[in-house]
């Protein structure tokens, strides 16, 4: 389930966006590319959203069934997570750019366009290899419509209040959506096929496209894009992905892990070297040098390595350890998303009665107890005390996303908060594609799945704690 927090993150970032940027420019915008039906747009940028959040967290309840049907290993239903996670989290840097240059309307059509065909590929894959490629698609398409969707509902309503209430129905819609995502991608497995899941695409994109073509063209605006710096972020994120992946597949002493561990490495350094050259660098370096922002990115990564990568890890436990049906899994983690969306609306009464960094504080605190309880976890658990023990992992994470990029925004100039927003995204997304990558393979090692998951648990402890500790040398008041 990789969206939930992230979306939350990305409307945080987009209304302080909107809030602060010079009014000449925004009502250039919304002068341009109102509709005569603001509800429309609204329902296309809605959709939009549902499919992606339904997609991702219905998608890894069938991952023992693909694994199944398409003969693959853990390393396979690694990839099909992590060829999503990737090219989402390294496109979204760029995403905001590329609505600027093509406008939010075409860029959302297109996007959406997309991704309903990968989705139709997916379903239709003859192997493993196919499907992966697909998903690389259905990940970069979700990039682009994600951030173009919100564009969208700004635009349609130039009232702070109609927009602010607009934008909380999107929320609201993704968070119901990744909720259901598990129970109905379990009933689609158990009674059709793991298929079915993204064949579910078809229509609801099918009605996007309808939607969107009443939906007037946004103005375009001349935007730089930093091609050589995204390229090879894409590449080292990759390879690294790759190298720990194929070393827990077979052994880290492998030529291959070596060599793609050396050309991520070289491919970082190559990333470094272009966003201090360039004029308009999609990751502007001297961001990273600022303490807040720095500690903000790291809690950031670690809390998406500590609760995606286990929830890939447990989605596998629940169906291929404790025996349960893939509708039986689904509902192990359907009290986790509402309690994650629940903590998420607490978070922000939080911050505004004791700063941005309180609630933050807490709710890493909380995912690393909740992290501790869950190595109670064994082979003779039942899926109940399953569900209730991850409770705590899933409550920390809502209450501290929001808090989170609030407290990253703080002190970043109002136009630069759209940039903030998006690298907090990506490093996000990157932590919990690594952490289905470096806890899968773990627990694909000879040591047993069991002892493998309580590794993983033990290494995301370590990293809360030292996040954690660097959250409480900050200042208490928020810049």
């Amino acid at each position: 389930m990789p969206i939930a927090g992230n979306t939350q993150d990305v409307q945080r970032a987009q209304r302080a966006q909107d809030t602060d940027r010079t009014h000449d420019r925004s009502h250039t915008n919304d002068a341009t590319t109102r509709t005569t039906s603001p509800k429309l747009t609204l329902f296309a940028a809605l959709l939009g959203f549902v499919m992606i959040a339904l997609d991702t967290s219905a998608v890894n309840v069938g991952l023992p069934a693909v694994g199944r049907g398409l003969g693959g290993s853990t390393a396979g239903l690694q990839w099909i997570v992590d060829a999503y996670t990737l090219m989402f989290a390294a496109l979204l840097l760029s995403a905001g750019a590329f609505s600027d240059r093509l406008g939010a309307s075409r860029l959302y059509a297109d996007g959406a366009a997309a991704f309903t065909l990968a989705s139709v590929a997916c379903g239709l894959a003859p192997n493993l290899a196919f499907l992966i490629v697909a998903r690389l698609v259905q990940g970069s398409a979700a990039a682009l419509m994600l951030p173009s969707s919100l564009a969208l509902v700004r635009q349609a309503f130039p009232d702070a209040k109609a927009r602010a209430s607009a934008i909380a129905q999107w929320t609201m819609a993704g968070a119901a959506a990744t909720a259901v995502g598990p129970v109905l991608g379990g009933a689609l497995t158990s009674s059709v096929s793991w298929r079915s899941i993204f064949f579910l695409n078809l229509p609801v994109g099918l009605v996007i496209l309808a939607a969107m073509r009443r939906t007037e063209r946004s103005v375009r605006r001349p935007a730089p894009l930093d091609l050589p710096g995204q390229i090879t972020a894409i590449l080292g994120l990759a390879a690294l992905t790759y190298g720990v992946i194929s070393g827990g597949a077979s052994g880290f002493g492998r030529p291959q892990s070596w060599a793609s561990l050396l050309v991520a490495l070289v491919s970082m350094s190559a990333f470094v070297a272009v966003e201090r050259r360039t004029k308009e660098p999609m990751l502007p370096l001297g961001l990273l040098r600022d303490r807040v922002v720095a500690v903000c990115l790291a809690v950031g990564f670690v809390i998406n390595a500590a609760y995606y990568g286990l929830i890939f890890v447990f989605g596998l436990f629940a169906q291929d350890i404790l025996g349960r049906s893939a509708v039986g899994a689904g509902l192990v983690f359907v009290p986790t998303a509402v309690l994650c969306t629940v903590t998420n609306l607490f978070s922000a009464r939080a911050a505004a009665r004791w700063g941005a960094r309180t609630p933050v504080l807490v709710g890493q605190f909380a995912c690393a107890v909740g992290l501790l309880l869950l190595l109670l976890v064994n082979r003779h658990t039942s899926a109940t005390t399953l569900a209730l023990l991850l409770l705590p992992l899933a409550g920390g994470l809502g209450f501290a996303v929001p808090s989170l990029t609030a407290m990253m925004l703080g002190g970043i100039a109002p136009e630069r908060a759209g940039l903030a927003g998006g690298v907090l995204n990506s490093f996000r997304q990157t932590g919990g594609a690594l952490a289905v990558a470096g806890f899968g393979a773990l627990v694909a090692q000879h040591g047993g799945f069991v002892t493998g998951m309580h590794l993983s648990l033990l290494i995301a402890v370590v990293l809360l704690a030292a996040t954690t500790l660097a959250t409480l040398a900050l200042p208490k008041v928020n810049r």
